[in-house]
């Protein structure tokens, strides 16, 4: 990249110290778990280095060299080009302005590789049948200017005449050299062939409304793709929307949106990235495999013929692409070593994973509203979220990670299976795509590395598999967690292998009994788990008053419940608490939550004195210590054992 300087070293380096601090928390206590590294604020964004020229969208009409598109002939007036037949070719630095109709020609740059050219389409439509209609092959860098108010177009053939071994070029748009497409005008890209607008570089987007129809990729920077603004709709019904593949850089293959509005619809991966998918600002709604509705299970989560099992697209990428070509995907956003969200709005519908990295996923701020067939926020190694909305609407898995961090935000997940999940090894066992998925190895017998943490924020989960599933420990700290979750007697509210502590916040986590566990004893703030001798039904109010008759609080499961988890800062050992169904409360409600309120009719279920850290009891009143209720066995508010159906991966439920 010869005009950019970015820190991807830095934020790679920094993703890799990040990853290893918290993989190397041990368990046993969450004063383990560093407070502060677990956060977005510590890791160098990308600079993607936009330079004035890029962003002006200007020229000097006095110097430019003006170019007539005849039909079938070409005039140029001025220096640095010549015509011959339907070929204008370029081969000096300058600004030269294009307009009219070329019904079956080319525009090709073959300048000096010091040489900056201007290209001002000024109401243009160039059709090439047989190649790149704009070919670009050498230059430092090419300007591509809309001209404010033309409108423009750009159109290939369904076939290339190539010499034999020869792949490119491959694009309606394509370039050797870094590409800036900038300016206020429109430009239509038709690309029969296979990719809309390609650069062996770096793509820069910083202006302009741009529509790409592609039979394979949108848009494609080898080493780069950053947009800075603009109005893009990208149609690529067999490939990407948006990729970059540099494979033998660390540094290149990046994609950062800093702006503007992207609308993409895509056969396979929304946005993909070898290295770092980075948004920080803008609009980006994309719709990937035919979108959720194309998911590998049903609505009961059954396998069905999908995107991910035979109804792909048949892909036609060239051998250039990606290390990952093996692994075609339908992803919203998918990304080699992390994705980081730094603000935007972002609206995915996927029909596989909406946000996937191979590495790291942080989201700092934004707006995330995501629809997925399957994950909808997957990290192999680390997944921190330290603010922002995300709203995951349907998904088989919610949050998945090796290690899960929350450290503010406002988040809402509904799952067909497991809603938050830290897990371990390789997802062997993977509904659909078994062995996708390469987590973090865990330590033998331990898993060190794979756990859920909890500090602040706002989060709420609706799961039919388990809730807060972790295969090694579970820590909340702060904040207000409540869990919507399962009906089956196999999953829990809460899942843990190893320990499960709560310092502070306020949680309530409501599901079935046949696997249900309360915190840990170590826990430094208390507890209580009741377990029902019958189905509740969905909606029933459950509230908890002190022994003055106060309410701790009252909640609404939206699901069937036999199992109840509260704990609060309000809740005291040798204070006596009674538990209440049904009736109403006239508090706030945010999300089935109720706080400050009194409760109307409700009928008493069981009262309990506090006597330890972690108190668990049936509706009778009588303590117990087994899981899932009185005579299942188990380990109730402790480690526990593994179990037939324990996601070892994440065993479809």
């Amino acid at each position: 990249m010869s005009y950019r300087s970015h820190k991807l070293i830095t934020l790679l380096t920094a993703g890799m110290l990040f990853a290893s601090v918290l993989s190397g928390c041990q368990e046993g206590s969450s004063a383990n778990l560093p407070l502060s590294t677990a956060s977005a604020a510590e890791l160098s964004p990308i600079d993607p280095g936009y330079s004035e020229r890029d962003l002006s969208g200007t020229w000097d009409e006095q110097s430019a060299t003006k170019i007539s598109l005849n039909g079938s002939s070409i005039t140029a007036s001025g220096p640095g080009a010549t015509a011959s037949g339907g070929t204008l070719t370029i081969t000096a630095a300058g600004i030269y302005v294009l307009s009219g109709t070329l019904a079956n020609g080319q525009i090709v740059v073959n300048a000096a590789e010091s040489d900056k050219v201007q290209l001002v389409l000024d109401g243009v439509s160039i059709t090439s049948s047989n190649s790149a209609a704009i070919y670009v092959k050498q230059a430092d860098k090419v300007f591509l200017t809309l001209a404010d108010g033309k409108k423009n177009t750009v159109t290939d053939g369904a076939t290339y005449n190539l010499a034999n071994g020869v792949d490119e070029p491959n694009a309606a748009i394509f370039s050797k050299s870094d590409l800036t497409i900038n300016g206020k005008g429109e430009l239509t890209v038709t690309a029969n062939y296979k990719n809309g607008i390609t650069s062996k570089d770096d793509l820069v987007i910083a202006g302009g409304t741009i529509t790409v129809t592609a039979v394979n990729d949108g848009l494609r920077g080898r080493d780069a793709v950053a947009i800075h603004d603009g109005a893009l709709v990208i149609n690529a019904s067999q490939g990407d929307g948006i990729q970059s593949n540099n494979t033998e850089d660390a540094q290149k293959g990046w994609v950062s949106i800093d702006g503007g509005t992207l609308n993409i619809t895509a056969g396979q991966d929304g946005i993909q990235a070898e290295t770092v998918v980075q948004i920080t600002n803008g609009t980006v709604n994309t719709k990937t495999g035919g979108g959720s509705a194309n998911a590998n299970t049903d609505s009961k989560v059954n396998e069905q013929p999908s995107w991910g099992d035979g109804g792909k697209p048949t892909t036609i990428k060239t051998t250039e692409d990606s290390v990952d070509n093996e692994n075609d995907s339908a992803k919203g956003f998918k990304a080699g070593t992390a994705i980081y969200v730094t603000g935007g709005k972002i609206n995915i519908d996927s029909s596989d994973d909406a946000v996937h990295s191979n590495g790291n996923v942080v989201i700092k701020t934004g707006t995330l509203t995501l629809i997925s067939g399957d994950d909808g926020i997957h990290a192999d190694t680390s997944l921190v979220v330290d603010g922002g909305t995300i709203d995951i609407s349907q998904s088989y898995e919610g949050m998945e990670g090796t290690n899960i961090t929350v450290n503010g935000g406002n988040i809402h997940v509904t799952a067909k299976d497991d809603g938050i999940n830290a897990a371990g090894d390789n997802d062997r066992f993977a509904l659909g795509r078994p062995r996708e998925n390469n987590f973090t190895a865990t330590s033998s017998g331990d898993n060190d590395s794979a756990y859920i943490r909890i500090t602040n924020g706002n989060v709420v989960v609706n799961a039919a598999g388990d809730g807060l599933d972790t295969n090694g420990s579970l820590y909340v700290d702060g904040g207000t967690v409540l869990v919507n979750g399962p009906t089956g007697q196999g999953n829990g509210a809460l899942d843990y292998d190893s320990v499960a502590e709560i310092t502070g916040g306020t949680l309530v986590a409501a599901g079935s009994s046949g696997m249900a566990q309360n915190f840990s004893d170590n826990s430094k703030q208390n507890s209580l788990l009741v377990a029902y001798s019958s189905i509740q039904k969905a909606g029933t109010l459950v509230s908890l008053q002190d022994e003055n008759g106060k309410t701790i609080l009252s909640f609404a499961p939206a699901n069937e419940y036999q199992s109840i988890v509260i704990s609060s800062p309000k809740l005291e050992q040798g204070k006596t608490y009674t538990l209440y169904s049904g009736g109403s409360s006239g508090g706030k409600n945010i999300d089935g939550l109720y706080t400050d309120g009194s409760l109307s009719a409700g009928s008493k279920v069981v009262s309990v004195t506090l006597s330890g850290v972690s108190t668990n009891i049936t509706d009778t009143g009588a303590q117990f210590t087994g899981m899932g209720g009185p005579g299942r066995g188990g380990h109730m508010g402790g480690p526990k054992g593994p179990r037939p159906d324990r996601n070892q991966g994440n065993v479809g439920q």
